[in-house]
């Protein structure tokens, strides 16, 4: 961090005085003066805060500048109006607080006791007008004590900024007489009614802006963890305890001097935060935008290391801040809300109930017995969390407080005790709130200190689109995802992996995988191999067998494989699901990494799982299932299965279609396209062959609203480019790819079956839509067009300006020969945007390629695409200078 300098005192104004004239007169003068003055004061104070000016004093220089500032309007506006010496202008909200950032708003009321006169109203407009003619947003008013109590009835917002008042021009006496007669009243009105009213609010705006600390871009203010949690602790303890300052919470023994220390230090990491955030945008801005943190991550000194970025670092700094302010104030209120010990005496002793020896229960919360219970017993705390599970009792806050003061005991050979370890796995065991339990484990830090491992993860940040929340929150929201199966949620839609989750023999096992799946994202990149290297060490801790090990270790190690293959390989390759299913040894591994990868696919956002997924997921388990179960396929020999799907496939089309035909459109069949399907599939394939006839294009349209994708068969003559206008039109019309299998039969006609879908996982089922589609295609496929000039037409009707702003991550192209016996295979990974895939197979047709097989994946503003691709020959590319300009081409597009 830089070295922190003091803020240079500002210059004083000239006295309103000085000025001659009359106010109008005299206002343009006096606004050139105020600018400039203002301009030299605000660049004095950003400077010194550059040069590593604490947020405190930011912020007080700032207020004290505005204060300068009002104070001398006060008077200047005054000018040639009648005299009111009953009245006061008084600061409010922020302001109020003292608290101004570089572009926070200015809230004023001018209060008088009786009905405001008409002099007061005159200065109020004048000084509102001089304020905006300088950029300020301000908002003022004029009340009086009736207006203050009626409006503080009627509005909460209003109420609350009263309670943040502070005199600073006018009649002082006025000034106390608003104390007195509005002020006090406010703050001794029912604290029971405006802490709920408060306790409302703050949830409202959690939905608002964020229910979660650990979101992607957080709001520094509104959201969790932001400024305004720590407002609002202290308006509920300013209510509840009739105070002035927070002080008065030390003095009255509500907080300790420590917390004191604390409220003010987390203020000031916000503060420092905020002041620079406002700076660079300019504006006011509270918003954690992308771009923004790469700046901030710079301007705190923050450097890219072998194990985080930059960003990263400051995000995760930013993040552990944000935890203690969301457990300071969520504890400082829950003290406000408490009964106090006398009603604990008289009325709850009678109502409290003994779990055991050393914990009791009451009002539905946990207590120990002894505050020096975990100082006596440390693995106690252990099974706090196990009480508290078995008879569904919240951690009263005495017993998180008492966690959270001795986890420092807890040592590695406490970890590896039947007291802790053994409980520990009892808790996993129980399937029963165990993510709840999990989720106080984590908000206490009392996993960072009991999985030591865990703290690495502890709000760590992973810099893009896609993950919408830190590793160590994605974590618990995957184990929730777990116990989600297990209460039967998804038991209509998801009848097998409910089914998998139920009848899984270890609980513990799966939830320890999905726990630990991560853990070796502390360590940067290839975090699946480093994770699974720490598995021995935190196995052997928790006092775990060889085979739960080995299991656990092979879960961390493969847990990213099977959403990797789904989702960017050939699933109608039968030497690939013969690979995967000898990496996976046994059905208990691939059950157990099923439902890993479908809690971590459903963990990553709210829009991330997508049915289309879930389909390709579950067929790559069956088909590895069948594998495992049966042998090495144990089926006909090639030839002889292709004859029976033949034969199947005749009968089923014998009926409707010249047999003749349908003979000559199995011969034209090839044995990759045969081997690819089952015999209703192509059968329902070559319906479209053979309905098309003469015609240039046949088109079918199947509605999979189970699967949330749509099925498009496109029947037509082989064509160079034929898939690239396909793409083209498609993304013209708006269209997402999902996937696509392409056949060429021996007699030049071309079956591309497609799946496509909408990025919000909605299909097109707008038949007027589709008539546009198939009419599109004719219009190109007969040449009386360019494809290019429909999408880049598309391209020019996205706002750019609407473009939500991402990290910047360069293209990538990986080539391999090796997974497929056919195919060359290209991955790869670049920004997402409108007619990308149009893009990539323009380049591949200019190149002379022809895909066999497209998979097209989707991850935040990414986008994962693989391409099996063929030469004009049929061949796989080898040689390497073909190779590299494959490359280098693709890599040019992306750019």
């Amino acid at each position: 961090m830089p070295h922190q300098r003091p803020v240079v005192v500002c210059p004083d104004l000239n006295p309103p005085a000085s000025f001659a004239g009359e106010f109008a007169t005299a206002r343009p003068a006096v606004l050139e003066q105020l600018r400039g003055w203002r301009d030299h004061c605000a660049q004095l104070i950003r400077t010194a805060h550059r040069q590593g000016a604490s947020g405190r004093q930011t912020v007080v220089a700032l207020t004290a500048m505005t204060d300068s500032l009002t104070g001398f309007l006060a008077g200047f506006c005054r000018r040639d109006l009648p005299p009111d010496e009953d009245s006061a202008l008084i600061a409010l909200g922020g302001y109020g607080r003292g608290e101004m950032n570089p572009y926070s708003d200015i809230d004023l009321m001018f209060f008088s006791p009786g009905p405001a006169s008409a002099s007061l109203q005159e200065l109020s407009q004048r000084m509102l007008y001089l304020l905006w003619d300088l950029g300020y947003d301000v908002s003022p008013c004029v009340r009086s004590r009736q207006d203050c109590l009626q409006l503080a009835e009627q509005d909460l917002t209003v109420a609350t900024a009263m309670l943040d008042s502070r005199f600073l021009a006018g009649n002082a006496a006025v000034h106390d007489l608003y104390r007195k007669q509005v002020h006090a009243v406010l703050l001794n009105r029912n604290s029971q009614e405006f802490i709920r009213a408060k306790l409302a609010e703050s949830e409202q705006r959690r939905r608002r802006f964020g229910s979660s600390v650990y979101l992607l871009e957080p709001n520094i203010k509104e959201g969790e963890g932001g400024l305004r949690d720590l407002h609002t602790a202290w308006w509920v303890c300013q209510v509840k305890y009739k105070l002035d300052s927070l002080r008065g919470l030390v003095i009255k023994g509500v907080i300790s001097e420590e917390e004191h220390q604390q409220f003010f230090s987390l203020l000031e990491a916000l503060w420092r935060i905020r002041n620079e955030l406002h700076y660079l945008s300019p504006r006011k801005n509270d918003q954690l935008h992308f771009d923004k943190q790469e700046q901030l991550a710079a301007f705190f000194g923050y450097q890219d290391c072998r194990t985080a970025l930059a960003v990263e670092q400051f995000m995760q700094h930013y993040y552990e801040t944000a935890s203690r302010v969301e457990h300071l104030a969520s504890s400082l209120i829950a003290r406000a809300q408490s009964t106090t010990q006398s009603e604990h005496r008289l009325l709850g002793y009678l109502k409290r109930r003994n779990i055991d020896e050393n914990f009791f229960a009451l009002r539905g919360e946990i207590y120990p017995c002894h505050d020096d219970l975990f100082a006596r017993e440390p693995a106690l705390m252990m099974q706090a969390f196990f009480l508290a599970q078995r008879h569904e009792l919240a951690l009263s806050l005495k017993l998180k407080t008492l966690i959270r003061e001795n986890q420092f005991r807890i040592n590695d050979r406490l970890r590896r005790s039947r007291a802790m370890a053994g409980t520990f796995l009892e808790i996993l065991r129980g399937k029963k709130q165990v993510y709840e339990i999990l989720a106080q484990m984590h908000h206490l830090l009392f996993l960072n200190h009991f999985i030591p491992e865990f703290r690495r993860i502890y709000c760590r940040v992973q810099h893009d689109a896609y993950h919408i929340y830190t590793v160590d929150t994605h974590t618990l929201f995957a184990v929730r995802e777990i116990t989600r199966l297990w209460q039967g949620v998804y038991r209509e839609k998801k009848p097998l992996l409910t089914r998998l989750a139920q009848e899984t023999e270890k609980p513990q096992l799966l939830i320890l995988a999905v726990l630990l799946h991560d853990i070796g994202k502390g360590q940067g990149s290839q975090h699946s191999e480093k994770g699974a290297r720490m598995i021995p060490t935190i196995a052997r801790r928790l006092g775990l067998g060889r085979e739960d090990s080995l299991r656990l270790e092979f879960l961390v190690r493969h847990h990213l494989q099977m959403a990797y293959i789904s989702q960017r390989r050939d699933l109608h390759d039968d030497n690939l699901i013969a690979q995967f299913a000898a990496t996976m040894q046994m059905s208990e591994n691939l059950n157990m990494l099923y439902l890993l990868t479908f809690a971590d696919i459903k963990a990553v956002g709210p829009d991330v799982w997508t049915e289309w997924k879930g389909f390709l997921l579950q067929e790559l388990y069956e088909k590895t299932y069948t594998v495992l179960e049966k042998g090495n396929f144990v089926r006909e020999e090639r030839s002889e299965k292709i004859r029976n799907r033949k034969r199947k496939v005749f009968e089923l089309l014998a009926e409707e279609f010249d047999p003749r035909l349908v003979r000559d459109c199995l011969r034209n069949c090839s044995t990759r396209y045969l081997m690819a399907h089952r015999s209703a599939k192509i059968a329902q394939h070559l319906r479209v062959v053979l309905q098309r006839g003469d015609s240039p294009l046949a088109m079918q349209v199947a509605f999979r609203p189970e699967r949330s994708y749509t099925e498009v068969i496109i029947v037509t003559l082989d064509v160079p480019g034929l898939f690239t206008i396909i793409a083209g039109v498609m993304s013209a019309n708006g269209i997402n790819i999902l996937g696509a299998q392409i056949y060429t039969q021996k007699n030049g006609t071309a079956v591309d079956v497609l799946q496509v879908g909408s990025s919000d996982g909605l299909i097109y089922d707008d038949p007027r839509k589709w008539q546009k589609v198939e009419a599109d295609l004719l219009w190109f496929l007969q040449g009386r067009g360019r494809v290019e000039e429909a999408v880049q037409k598309r391209r020019s009707s996205v706002q750019l300006s609407c473009k939500k702003m991402v990290p910047r991550v360069p293209p990538r192209v990986d080539i391999d020969n090796s997974i497929s016996a056919e195919h060359t295979v290209i991955d790869i990974s670049t920004r997402d945007e409108v007619g990308l895939l149009y893009s990539i197979n323009h380049c591949l047709n200019q190149l002379g390629l022809y895909v066999g097989v497209a998979k097209i994946t989707t991850k935040g503003e990414r986008a994962g695409d693989t391409f099996y691709v063929q030469d004009i020959f049929g061949s796989k590319i080898t040689q390497q200078e073909k190779l590299d300009e494959l490359r280098r081409a693709l890599l040019e597009c992306l750019q």
